[in-house]
């Protein structure tokens, strides 16, 4: 399964945008609203995960598994999978993340062995 199908997958499952970003920001595939700067997407998102990192190693702690930002709209999720990607979804007001999780575990799985 390619990149673009695993993404194609996710969304529907229910997920309004995802985007699968390097650690470093680069766009490795993603399916965003119209209007969205795919590169600012994906360098922000990578940006927010290396503060995540930084400050988990400030204090000691374990990397983070995933960060979550909570806007009136709704959620967006930043989630290691695998050592060099992260997926980013964007969920609706009222989507229930970890219910998701289950349905699309096997998509995330399949990025992970993409990505490496």
């Amino acid at each position: 399964m390619s990149l673009a199908e695993a993404v194609r997958k996710i969304r529907e499952a229910g997920v309004d945008a995802v985007g699968v970003v390097s650690r470093d920001g680069s766009v490795l595939a993603a399916d965003l609203p119209a209007g969205v700067s795919r590169e600012t997407f994906s360098i922000m998102c990578a940006t927010i995960h290396g503060a995540g990192m930084t400050i988990s190693n400030e204090l000691r702690r374990s990397p983070p598994k995933r960060i979550t930002l909570h806007v009136d709209e709704g959620t967006v999720v930043i989630a290691e999978v695998g050592r060099r990607a992260l997926v980013v979804f964007v969920l609706a007001h009222g989507s229930d993340f970890d219910g998701l999780l289950p349905g699309i575990r096997p998509f995330l799985e399949e990025i992970a062995n993409e990505t490496g």
